[in-house]
Parts: structure tokens; sequence; C-alpha cells
């Protein structure tokens, strides 16, 4: 995904923040921007220097990872760290539930054959939860395909970030006042590790929409902004 994705989702915070969205190296905009070796510490690297200052940084799934790493080296500059549909660890393993690694390989696959499709199958996991699901499907569709494609460099080691970037053990150190949002109908982020979650940042804060699946800012708007509003506004 690029930062199109967010393009209907802005408007609901920017009337109380000044929003900037930012592509992933190697994504969008950025696409001719790959870092090597394309590891999350890297990525964070690339954008720290674009980072307004003390900002409010929100990240979204693979993000959601970058966030946590920009939040445990940018201490200066991020004052408040909100994920949405995210977790230190993406991968299924003993004792943590995640993304089975049978699937990510069938990801892998699906998007080396056909891009195009496989993104369409994937808008539609997005918007489960949504009564206006076909619509939001079809304006995310129409925002994406405004940005250039993603490298296909990037596109496979973004894949292979979610098998074995791992952050568990890092982010008890995140000082800043974190927001953890999550979809309860979410396959690719499971609820069942939200406690395992809180046990490793326990100073965190976590919502969780009853209704939503992976993307709560697609299928509902309005009240996954009222909630990042909330939070951010508790913090003054």
């Amino acid at each position: 995904m690029n930062s199109g994705v967010f393009s209907e989702f802005v408007p609901y915070l920017s009337e109380d923040f000044a929003v900037t969205t930012i592509d992933l190296p190697g994504f969008g905009e950025n696409n001719a921007v790959v870092p090597s070796p394309y590891t999350i510490a890297s990525l964070s690297d690339a954008i720290a220097p674009v980072l307004p200052s003390s900002c409010v940084v929100i990240g979204w799934s693979l993000g959601g990872l970058v966030a946590q790493q920009l939040a445990l080296s940018q201490p200066d500059v991020v004052t408040d760290l909100v994920t949405i549909a995210s977790t230190p660890r993406f991968l299924a393993g003993p004792g943590w539930p995640g993304i089975a690694g049978d699937l990510l390989n069938q990801f892998e696959q699906q998007l080396a054959k056909d891009y195009a499709k496989t993104l369409e199958r994937f808008l539609a996991i997005q918007a489960m939860g949504s009564p206006s699901a076909k619509q939001d499907i079809k304006t995310i569709r129409k925002r994406v395909a405004q940005f250039p494609q993603p490298s296909s460099v990037a596109l496979k080691d973004a894949l292979r970030l979610l098998s074995e970037e791992d952050l568990r053990q890092h982010i008890g150190r995140i000082r800043q006042p974190t927001l953890r949002l999550y979809g309860r109908l979410d396959s690719l982020v499971p609820t069942s590790g939200i406690d395992r979650i809180c046990e490793l940042q326990p100073n965190s804060d976590t919502v969780v929409l009853p209704h939503a699946s992976h993307a709560p800012f697609i299928s509902h708007p309005q009240q996954s902004a009222d909630i990042v509003r909330q939070f951010v506004s508790s913090r003054k």
C-alpha cells in the first residue's frame, strides 16, 4: 500500500491536526528509494529526517512496526505513538498469535504472479466490517492507483519483514504515550494476541473496534479519528 490509502481518513483529522502522510521507502512516491538492507531500522532511518518536530506518529500494519521503531530511535521528535492493526511481531509462533507462515508465503507467490489481483483481494480484507464495503474498496483502489506501483524489491522485502522482524524485546522501552487500535474481526493481527502485547508494554492504551477488521480507519473512519483525537488531547 501507499499513502493514498489514507486519503479518505485524513480529512477526519485535519481540522485538529496538521497531517503529514509518508510513503514507506519503496512504495508510492518513494518507490525508487529502497534501502539496503531493507529492515525496520533502515526504513525508520530513511523516514526520520522528514518527520515534523514534536509529532504524533501513526503507523498501520507494517507501518506500525516502523512507527514503533521511530518511537524508540527518535524520542526527541516523536511525542506520541499510535499503531493501527499492528504488533511488534506479525509471524505466529509458540505462545504468540499472528499470521501463519504458510499464509505469508502464499501472499508472496500471489504478488509475484499478479500484483493488481492480490491488491484487490487485500483491499477486500481491509473493508470487512464496513456497511459500505464495496464503495470503500472502489474509493481506496482509486486513491492507491494514483501513486506509482511499488518497487518489486521493496514489495518482496516488506513481506519478508512481516516474517522476520521482532520488536517484542524492545517495546517495553517505548516511553511515549502509546495507543494501540485493533479490529476484532482482524485475521492478520488477531485480538487473541493483545494481552501478550500489553504484558510487553503495560503502559500502552488499547482500543478494540468490535465491527472492524484490519483497517479500522477505512471501515470506521469517524470512530477511529475520534479515538485518536481523544487520546492525543488527553496528553496535552
